[in-house]
């Protein structure tokens, strides 16, 4: 059995047996690092395990809706682009950078829309868990499709004007890309890597839900 399908297993259990488990066999059914943030969420927010998954799934979906509206505007602008007069005197290397724009570009449309299909195929299967790390996945692979999407379009749409140096427009904007959405976090995910999580401070909403479930 897989660290997902154990974490998940955990969690579909009932309010009362969360709780315990958070105590006696976390350590021994999940990764040391999800337990740790577990015990930690439990403690500082009063959240058992099914609350944090539903919170969760719910952040991950008001960021997917940011990304679907940029991508599907930018797969809008892509598709209608082929019907243009000016289209057919393109040059066969800018015909190839459009054909793989639209392709990466829809591509990133439907990573970032299946979640909505996972979700409705596995509802009320008690697999939440799994649906928020599969949602996980699916952003990130539509995230990095995106940025390629849009420094394709960048390279297409300035190379009517620039020429050669639209490759070096383009080359520009994916390394600023890519360090605003990859570069920055990954570093402030690596410097606090391996440190404790801090004391818990929790809050009055906490210390209300968890003596809901008391």
């Amino acid at each position: 059995m897989s660290g997902t399908e154990r974490w998940g297993e955990m969690v579909n259990r009932s309010p009362e047996t969360q709780s315990v488990s958070l105590d006696l066999d976390v350590d021994k059914r999940v990764p040391e690092a999800a337990a740790d943030h577990a015990e930690w969420n439990h403690r500082a927010r009063g959240e058992s395990d099914l609350q944090r998954v539903d919170r969760n799934f719910l952040e991950l979906l008001q960021e997917l809706r940011v990304a679907q509206t940029g991508v599907q505007i930018l797969f809008a602008f892509m598709l209608g682009l082929a019907f243009t007069p000016r289209f057919a005197a393109l040059a066969t290397w800018q015909h190839a950078v459009y054909l793989a724009t639209l392709v990466t570009a829809a591509t990133s449309a439907a990573l970032l829309i299946a979640p909505v299909s996972y979700h409705r195929t596995v509802f009320r299967r008690g697999l939440k868990a799994q649906l928020v790390d599969i949602t996980h996945r699916y952003a990130v692979a539509g995230l990095v499709l995106l940025l390629l999407a849009l420094v394709g379009a960048v390279e297409l749409a300035a190379s009517l004007l620039l020429d050669e140096w639209a490759t070096l427009l383009a080359t520009a904007l994916c390394v600023l890309f890519a360090t605003l959405w990859f570069g920055v976090p990954l570093r402030h995910r690596g410097q606090v890597q391996g440190r404790p999580l801090p004391a818990p401070h929790r809050t009055t909403a906490g210390r209300r839900r968890q003596a809901t479930t008391h």
